[in-house]
């Protein structure tokens, strides 16, 4: 490792990217744009479905407190979610993430005094709910801006991490770029290496601007550190990295690396619950998502904002995205090629 070769293709990487001002413009207004749009759009309660948490639904057996399940489930529009932790599902409660939460078991249901859909889904069910306990919290609503910011962030890291490093590999295959670098003492470790950190460090940087002139227009809801937000976006950011790689690892058509580029992009930003949670969702769309890096980085990044998790808390998203950064990385290196006519 040639750390002077390697500084050299970084900083030419770094000069390319903010000398196009129309590349750099678009990835400081797009999200923006997003943001304000989905404000104005997604402002007030006018949504028409309601959801209720269920605690330890799974654990049931007796045929008495299942049938109190039934007589709940019985009423129809209504989306209901099962927790295995009434702690988890009365946090939700208090960010009105979710309307009520009932547990059959020990005959309590929770409400928030401070959510109008909390106090109207009480009233539907004020049959089922004679003979339990009413118990009440409180908290910050979490608007929908602040719920869908990490989203937004994640599908804009996407975009720029596969198409930045995917695209612009492509690019110089084609022109022979690629080519004249394998004449070079440069290695393909060095050249892939300095163009993964170059992008990242670009990444953060966009990221970071977004966030800070963005929050100064909505004052966005945070209640984790700082700190484990940056490692999570990160370490999200390197595997989608590492995945644009992998997939212009040989491809010399720009034709057909954005055609690969999409393929690749639009499952994540469909169905890793950028726009809408994930929750309450059929088992096989949740597990197909958990093998998308966006899935995890977004949800991640959501719980820390929305939630206060630290880094432990989330072990499970950090440790998908090593090793998907691993798989990716690996197999990326494996297959690059400097040239080829595929």
């Amino acid at each position: 490792m040639n750390f002077k070769r390697f500084f050299a293709v970084f900083k030419a990487r770094n000069i390319e990217f903010f000398r196009d001002k129309s590349s750099l413009s678009w990835n400081l207004i797009f999200p923006i744009l997003l943001l304000v749009g989905f404000s104005f759009i997604f402002s007030g309660d006018g949504q028409s479905v309601y959801k209720v948490g269920i605690v330890n639904h799974s654990e049931v057996d007796d045929i008495e407190l299942i049938n109190k399940y039934k007589s709940f489930k019985d009423v129809r529009f209504i989306d209901y979610i099962n927790y295995d932790n009434i702690e988890t599902a009365k946090n939700k409660l208090s960010h009105h993430t979710i309307d009520l939460v009932i547990e059959p078991t020990s005959s309590q249901f929770w409400v928030n005094n401070e959510s109008t859909k909390s106090y109207l889904v009480e009233k539907i069910f004020s049959q089922q709910l004679t003979s339990y306990i009413r118990l009440e919290t409180t908290g910050k609503k979490i608007r929908y801006v602040d719920w869908v910011l990490p989203g937004i962030l994640g599908m804009n890291i996407m975009f720029s991490c596969l198409f930045g490093v995917g695209y612009v590999i492509v690019r110089y295959r084609k022109n022979s770029v690629l080519k004249r670098l394998k004449a070079t003492p440069l290695s393909s470790f060095e050249f892939v290496s300095a163009q993964l950190l170059s992008r990242l460090f670009i990444v953060m940087c966009m990221s970071a601007v977004v966030y800070i002139g963005c929050n100064f227009l909505f004052d966005f809801f945070m209640l984790g550190r700082y700190f484990d937000l940056i490692i999570i976006g990160m370490l999200g950011a390197f595997s989608l990295l590492s995945l644009g790689l992998l997939v212009a690892s040989r491809s010399k058509s720009e034709e057909l690396i954005g055609g690969l580029l999409n393929l690749t992009s639009w499952p994540m930003m469909m169905l890793s619950g950028v726009w809408f949670s994930l929750e309450g969702a059929p088992s096989a769309l949740k597990t197909f998502a958990d093998f998308l890096p966006l899935t995890h980085l977004v949800a991640g990044a959501r719980e820390i904002i929305i939630e206060g998790a630290t880094l432990s808390d989330i072990s499970y998203h950090v440790g998908s995205l090593m090793i998907m950064s691993i798989l990716f990385l690996s197999l990326g290196s494996y297959f690059f090629s400097w040239n080829t006519d595929r």
